[in-house]
């Protein structure tokens, strides 16, 4: 191979382009992980994770088999991107940013050498990188000795500033348009898919004329009918809508890396009288669950005290998962603040500044009367003194008996 080929470059095209935060919130959350590398003696962090590099600089990467960095000393913040993205990386980066090309298999640890001579102690995601990663790392890094990021960086995550509260309510905002739209296309005869394309779109456009420049990527729907309501997760089919189905409406607009979500039971035309009751009873639970999210509630307790309501009405068995978690860069393909999950085996005390879902959910097997899954979705932002509700869409029977 020609020694004249580049291996590693700065490939800067074009100017910075528009945030939603500024750039002192930035530095802040650079600033935030500086300390904690001086009270343990880490002279970098190498992020290679989506969230983190997101959170820390501002710009997501596209995988597609390849690898990316941010690496953050006591000065510093760079990006580590691949040659198949361009400029980019350096167009969306709050700080540095360098280029490494495809020509050899190791570019990107040659990036990652260049950023971190000198280093003794290199923070990294523990979580995020896996067995075959970790010993191509101390390959390139020879004598580095490696310490936990990940957890450190996931708690400080989890207190969200007043700039990203804000864009968690603009995605909130959002939400409610998506579920609108796919209230509005509902009706016996329409496929899943034909009624999650007209949420989509209706979040995508409206994210288009909110900001002065996004990158439009990821926001999705899912919309399940009938025995696919069952899980939380599953995804949208061409199943076509019947009189008197159950619905799960799922709308997840992403911003900026920022991931929110509305979701609700509704039914098609009409719901059976046990399907009325068993709806009632989860929406009984999503009220109360609404009240206990409150700062120094903790989370295992919140999900013990919903599970009493469930267990007095014999549906404690049809409880399908965790009541909430927490919302920032996050989505179903990356990230998760995991220390913050309304689960009976989290103890985490909720903080202001916190931003939780509360989301009860219970399935009802095929066959048995009522059968589907119920769930309702909020997403709360703890304050000093309890928590607001920033999602706008109703529920439950009197607001979503839809298509008729």
């Amino acid at each position: 191979m020609s020694d004249d080929m580049l291996h590693v470059m700065e490939w800067h095209n074009g100017e910075k382009e528009f945030s939603p935060f500024s750039d002192a919130e930035m530095q802040r959350r650079q600033d935030s992980i500086r300390p904690w590398m001086e009270d343990n003696d880490v002279d970098a962090v190498l992020f290679t994770s989506f969230h983190c590099i997101n959170y820390y600089s501002g710009w997501l990467y596209c995988y597609f088999g390849r690898k990316f960095g941010l690496v953050i000393d006591r000065e510093n913040a760079t990006t580590i991107s691949a040659g198949i993205d361009g400029g980019q990386p350096w167009r969306r980066t709050f700080g540095g940013n360098i280029t490494y090309t495809d020509w050899r298999r190791d570019n990107f640890f040659r990036a990652v050498r260049q950023l971190t001579g000198g280093v003794k102690r290199l923070g990294i995601e523990f979580d995020h990188v896996h067995l075959d990663y970790r010993r191509q790392l101390e390959e390139a890094l020879p004598g580095v000795e490696f310490v936990d990021a990940g957890a450190q960086s996931m708690w400080m995550r989890t207190i969200k500033s007043d700039e990203e509260i804000a864009l968690i309510k603009e995605g909130a905002r959002i939400c409610d348009v998506g579920g609108r739209a796919c209230a509005e296309t509902v009706k016996a005869g329409v496929p899943e898919h034909e009624v999650a394309i007209a949420s989509t779109n209706a979040m995508i456009r409206e994210i288009a004329k909110s900001f002065p420049f996004v990158e439009l990527m990821d926001t999705w729907t899912w919309f399940q009918s009938g025995i696919n309501t069952d899980g939380a997760h599953n995804p949208v089919t061409n199943r076509v809508v019947r009189s008197g189905d159950i619905l799960s409406l799922n709308c997840f607009p992403m911003i900026f890396g920022y991931y929110t979500a509305l979701e609700r039971t509704l039914f098609c035309d009409h719901a059976s009288d046990e399907h009325l009751r068993l709806w009632e009873i989860n929406c009984d639970v999503h009220r109360a669950g609404l009240e206990l999210i409150k700062p120094g509630a903790r989370c295992g307790d919140i999900a013990k005290e919903l599970n009493e309501i469930y267990r007095s009405r014999d549906l404690l068995k049809y409880r399908s998962f965790g009541y909430g978690h927490s919302f920032g860069v996050l989505c179903h393909y990356y990230g998760r603040e995991a220390g913050v999950e309304l689960r009976e085996d989290v103890e985490t005390e909720l903080k202001p500044g916190m931003v939780v879902s509360m989301e009860p959910m219970i399935m009802v097997p095929e066959g048995e009367p009522g059968a589907g899954g119920y769930r309702e979705h909020d997403i709360l932002v703890v304050t000093e003194d309890g928590a607001e509700d920033i999602t706008g869409f109703p529920f439950g029977p009197e607001h979503n008996i839809v298509g008729s």
